[in-house]
This record gives structure tokens, C-alpha cells and sequence, in this order.
């Protein structure tokens, strides 16, 4: 069993910055997929951004890409997203995800098998 705790959300005014972290208990974490997704009142969870079990590979969610940066420290299982020139359509509520191990694919939900409880993001325009 994952668990998945996120931090790091708040309010921040457009243009700035915001760094979540995702602290997870598996020992598997090194041969997890990673993913963000984020949900905005009344719409359904997106996908954000991901980075492969290595590190090596990252995938972005093309309204962030530029602006969002996923990092991951396999030694403090720990899983980052840095979030530059935030916009106030960035407000949502973000969730940190682990796939199971050696899953490759990233997209969907249903790539997942963990989540974290979600952290608020606002951005006041």
C-alpha cells in the first residue's frame, strides 16, 4: 500500500511561484511512474505533468509546459512539481499520483493506483 502526501499549496498572486511535494511510503517508489493531476471546481481531474521511475523523462500537459518543472528524489522518495508564472486558471486542487511499479503509461487515472489527498492551489488575478 502507497501513501501519498502532498504540500506546499497556498495562494499566490498571477505571475508567481509555487513548489508541491509529494512525500510517498513505498519502498517501490524508484520503480514508480510519478504524476500530478489537478481539478478545478466543477470539472473533472486533469493531468498535469509526470516523470518517469528514472527521472529521466518527463511529460507535461501542453498549458504547462514552460511553466512547470517535475523533478523527483528517488533517495527521499519525494516527488516535486515547480510552478512558474502562475495564471488563475492554474487554480485547482492538485494530487500527486504513483503508478504501479514499472507501469509506463502516464496520462490517465487509471495509470495510477495511488493518490494523495490533493493540496489547494489559488492564484488571484
Amino acid at each position: 500500500q502507497v501513501q501519498l502526501v502532498e504540500s506546499g499549496g497556498g495562494l499566490v498572486q498571477a505571475g508567481g511561484s509555487l513548489r508541491l511535494s509529494c512525500a510517498a511510503s513505498a519502498r517501490t517508489f524508484s520503480s514508480r511512474t510519478m504524476g500530478w493531476f489537478r481539478q478545478a471546481p466543477g470539472k473533472e481531474r486533469d493531468f498535469v505533468a509526470a516523470i518517469s521511475w528514472s527521472g529521466g523523462t518527463t511529460y507535461y500537459e501542453d498549458s504547462v509546459k514552460g511553466r512547470f518543472a517535475i523533478s523527483r528524489d528517488n533517495a527521499k522518495k519525494s516527488v516535486y512539481l515547480q510552478m512558474n508564472s502562475l495564471k488563475p486558471e492554474d487554480t485547482a486542487v492538485y494530487y500527486c499520483a504513483a503508478s504501479a511499479p514499472y507501469w509506463r503509461n502516464y496520462v490517465r487515472q487509471s495509470d495510477y493506483n495511488a493518490w494523495g489527498q490533493g493540496t489547494q492551489v489559488t492564484v488571484s488575478s
